[in-house]
């Protein structure tokens, strides 16, 4: 009886210790990469990530770990760097343009891609079959981008009433990504207002300063910038030389405007990587990216400067102001 009771408790003792290892082993590290043309990782769109990642319970070096892979504006790195990421490898991809999520999606058929800005047209950019199922391994966050565009200059006309010539950067090294719809819906809505528009092609950050004496040579009164990464890591000197060519202009995110721009509309990007959290969430726990729907944007914000109004003699419209997420005195 003894022995009987000795055994059973050194069964009992050796479940209980083995029930306590079990508890006690640490949860998976999960493993997301971030690929994008930004220069840092300290930015509002990536700390919006993390904190979305947060508020579902992950904390980097707890139980994820994020690898940054940053081509600081030279998009011909950002192969080599998805090929990095595919190979440590990394349990989720997140993009942040619609060519990182081309070019991590070249990179692999298997890793999950979650594009935080997937661009006005995921589908004909060849990143997913349908908005509604997109089948392969891409998911995220689309845009309106042709409407944007229009709605842009309506807001740019409205600033300025006086103006009849304006000039459209664009760039060229993203046109297969959805530049090409943008110029065009850019193109449509000028003529719509009576404006007068000359596109102007950028194809690598040290053609900026050129593309604005082009603008001015041709007698343009106001810009309008088109979407792009590459803009989006050069919009310091953007700004800048709009401010010396006296130009007024809108912009399609509020960092320009951070940064002085005079106007910025366009959808509220920080929320898409908020987002973009989520779907993170969803896919570490089992989902797979091509059940998870390509949704549309549902905040979009115009932010003012009235400074940069001031230092170029505008008086900004109080229809303009009234309608302003944010207006920076």
């Amino acid at each position: 009886m003894r022995r009987r009771a000795a055994c059973f408790l050194a069964i009992a003792v050796s479940a209980a210790a083995s029930g306590f290892a079990t508890a006690q082993q640490p949860a998976k590290m999960f493993r997301i990469g971030i690929l994008s043309p930004a220069a840092q990782a300290v930015t509002k769109i990536f700390d919006a990530f993390r904190e979305g990642l947060r508020d579902l319970g992950y904390v980097d070096g707890q139980n994820i770990t994020i690898e940054y892979r940053l081509a600081a504006g030279d998009i011909s790195r950002l192969p080599a760097m998805a090929a990095e990421l595919v190979q440590l490898p990394v349990d989720v991809i997140v993009s942040d343009s619609p060519r990182s999520a081309r070019i991590a999606q070249e990179a692999t058929h298997t890793t999950p891609i979650v594009a935080a800005t997937a661009g006005p047209d995921p589908v004909a950019a060849g990143l997913a079959m349908s908005l509604g199922h997109p089948g392969g391994n891409v998911t995220g966050f689309s845009g309106f981008a042709g409407e944007l565009s229009g709605k842009r200059l309506q807001l740019l006309k409205e600033a300025v009433p006086a103006i009849s010539r304006i000039a459209a950067l664009w760039s060229l090294a993203e046109a297969v990504m959805g530049q090409s719809v943008i110029r065009r819906a850019t193109e449509e809505a000028a003529r719509t207002l009576g404006l007068e528009v000359r596109t102007i092609e950028v194809a690598s950050p040290d053609q900026i300063p050129a593309a604005f004496d082009v603008a001015a040579a041709g007698g343009a009164e106001a810009l309008t910038i088109l979407p792009s990464a590459m803009f989006w890591n050069e919009r310091t000197r953007i700004v800048s030389l709009a401010a010396k060519h006296r130009m007024p202009a809108i912009y399609p995110e509020r960092e320009y405007v951070d940064d002085g721009g005079l106007l910025a509309y366009g959808q509220d990007i920080p929320n898409n990587f908020r987002q973009a959290a989520g779907y993170v969430d969803k896919i570490l726990k089992g989902a797979k990216p091509g059940d998870l729907p390509i949704q549309l944007p549902t905040r979009f914000e115009l932010v003012v400067n009235l400074k940069t109004a001031q230092s170029l003699g505008l008086t900004i419209p109080p229809s303009i102001l009234a309608r302003a997420d944010e207006v920076i005195e």
